[in-house]
């Protein structure tokens, strides 16, 4: 497996190329701007674009959805909780005064505990509500893919609109269940383990297991 990001967009974004690089095979992950710089880091991988899998559907993760699709008419996942912030995302854009190309409705539904595949790579599908209502996180094959849950030293806001702060705290107490050697691929910021998280996040006092001090 290889995993390849741009980080594009004024919002700094992390956008994502989950390659099986034996069947060459790829999806995106949240490819939230500069479709050229996507596209082009997505030829470079030399594989074959499968889909494109959305962790939430807030305007920094889905903006390079269009310019992506007319390169390669791909299926876009989505947890079908976050239709009400992804048909806002031209409204947001709009009022930060940002340029937006409105992506057509998502194709598949994701739901928690789904298997989603991109070669002989598998990841299961986790719904993590908070930061929006459909966030969702893709784990295996050692890593998870974790849209704007969890950042190294940081967490995703719940101070927007349809964000739920108590959702949030339930799904960042799932991940003091998860291996604490999982790599965790955030949507911004660089890349960290559970591990390293639950011993040092301050925003992850009293989840799960203590913060050592």
């Amino acid at each position: 497996m290889k995993i390849d990001f741009r980080t594009v967009g004024p919002f700094v974004e992390n956008s994502y190329l989950v390659v099986d690089d034996q069947a060459g095979r790829a999806v995106f992950i949240d490819p939230g701007d500069e479709p050229d710089e996507l596209i082009a880091m997505a030829e470079e991988s030399g594989a074959t674009i499968e889909a494109i899998w959305l962790t939430h559907a807030h305007l920094d993760h889905v903006g390079g959805i269009v310019g992506v699709r007319r390169k390669w008419p791909v299926p876009v996942f989505m947890h079908p909780r976050d239709s009400v912030v992804f048909e806002k995302a031209d409204q947001v854009a709009h009022m930060y005064g940002l340029a937006f190309e409105k992506p057509e409705p998502p194709d598949i539904d994701l739901a928690e505990g789904q298997q989603l595949t991109v070669g002989s790579l598998r990841f299961e599908v986790l719904h993590t509500p908070g930061h929006a209502p459909g966030h969702c996180v893709f784990i295996g094959e050692g890593v998870m893919m974790g849209g704007d849950l969890l950042f190294a030293g940081s967490v995703g806001r719940t101070d927007l609109p349809y964000s739920d702060h108590d959702a949030m705290h339930a799904s960042l107490e799932r991940l003091s269940t998860l291996d604490p050697n999982l790599i965790v691929w955030p949507g911004h910021g660089p890349e960290t383990t559970i591990g390293r998280e639950l011993e040092t996040n301050p925003f992850l006092t009293g989840v799960g297991r203590p913060t050592r001090r």
